[in-house]
């Protein structure tokens, strides 16, 4: 396995400190994050919402940065939002859906 794949597991597991303002679950728990590569100094994360009207986007966009560029040799940050394919209560993680369970929200 490659620098760039073990520097890519490090930082799914940094967003997984990112917290969705809404709900009481890491935004990588929520399926939010589609995909996260390394490029030199530059980390793409390609993502969604939970719908194109959620009020936190701004937020959890800046949170995902300032988490990000505190990882040493990460330079920038490009965040890119898709809507295809749309958020599902199916890109829940198993961990997701506990604490969401333990929360009284079901799914």
């Amino acid at each position: 396995m490659g620098s760039d794949y073990l520097q890519e597991q490090h930082l799914w597991q940094a967003l997984k400190e990112v917290s969705d303002p809404e709900f009481p679950l890491s935004i990588v728990d929520m399926g939010l994050i589609y995909d996260v590569q390394v490029e030199g100094g530059t980390v793409k994360v390609r993502m969604t919402f939970t719908s194109t009207a959620c009020a936190c986007m701004q937020w959890i966009e800046q949170d995902i940065r300032d988490r990000l560029l505190k990882e040493p040799d990460v330079k920038e940050v490009e965040i890119q939002v898709v809507w295809d394919p749309p958020w599902t209560s199916d890109r829940l993680t198993k961990e997701g859906r506990e604490k969401l369970a333990k929360a009284g929200v079901s799914v």
